[in-house]
């Protein structure tokens, strides 16, 4: 199952993706789709309706992030061991987490907008882990049952603030709609193996990513377990679980997002985003 939300920001609604490619409405059956619609129970309600039986969404209509009302938005760093080395950075002996803020949070083809003082705006193609169940001490091999499913995570970076301002990675991280995800969640029993999606990131329709989640270092299962340990997960939480090679802060000399730039990017099964930059005004 496809789970999204769409409509204007702040007044979204709840929808799924059927199989002909419509958007179906969802309204009359969920308020919203936060993490107390995640739920095994509630999602199974929620598969078993007919899309054939909803309304249809017009096409055109934005898509705003598939997760309403998230409490954390956790990320890894350098997970993939070709982008620890092209950042200058050794693999880590445990998973680096930082947070970024729930308000960087936007929809899958909002613009994003460069801040105030930035020259050094970066692009990072993620998988993004949906927690549908609280999580607290859980052993990896049950740490599957805790998720409700998975996105396309763009987690936007802006280097200077990351490592130059004399702070931890938050700063750099946090900026407004610097977290786009979605177009939807999709639900796990519909991605069998999350350590097996190809990645990919363009930017103005060059290839800069083109990688897979199985490079990971430490893999999704592992990850939940790991973060339950010194956290409880809650429903709706996100984790974003690191970027493959080809960022911008990696070239040689590094290149880095202007307003007027377009990035496209995506996650084999779970959908494309497709963002313009623009300047803070």
């Amino acid at each position: 199952m496809k789970l999204l939300r769409h409509g204007a920001p702040g007044a979204e609604k709840p929808g799924l993706l059927a199989a002909d490619g419509t958007i179906r409405d969802l309204s009359g059956h969920v308020f919203d789709l936060s993490g107390a619609a995640l739920d095994p129970d509630t999602l199974a309600r929620l598969g078993a309706i007919d899309p054939a039986t909803l309304p249809v969404v017009d096409a055109g209509t934005r898509l705003g992030p598939p997760v309403s009302g998230t409490g954390k938005f956790i990320c890894i760093g350098l997970n993939f061991s070709d982008h620890a080395a092209e950042s200058g950075m050794a693999v880590p002996p445990e998973p680096v987490i930082f947070m970024k803020a729930t308000s960087a949070i936007c929809g899958p083809d909002d613009d994003v907008i460069i801040p105030r003082g930035s020259e050094k705006t970066d692009w990072e193609v993620e998988l993004g882990v949906v927690i549908g169940k609280t999580a607290k001490y859980v052993s990896e091999a049950d740490a599957l049952d805790y998720v409700a499913g998975y996105v396309v995570s763009h987690d936007v970076s802006e280097r200077a603030f990351q490592a130059e301002r004399a702070g931890q990675w938050t700063k750099g991280k946090s900026c407004d709609t610097f977290g786009p995800i979605g177009p939807w969640l999709v639900t796990r029993d519909e991605v069998p193996d999350p350590q097996n999606l190809g990645m990919w990131l363009k930017v103005n329709g060059e290839m800069m990513q083109n990688g897979s989640s199985k490079t990971m270092v430490y893999g999704v299962a592992f990850l939940v377990s790991y973060l339950s340990q010194f956290m409880s997960l809650h429903p709706g939480d996100v984790i974003s679980t690191g970027t493959p090679p080809g960022v911008g802060l990696g070239m040689k000399p590094p290149r880095y997002l202007k307003a007027g730039d377009t990035v496209e990017l995506g996650i084999e099964g779970l959908g494309t985003q497709k963002q313009t930059f623009v300047a803070d005004i």
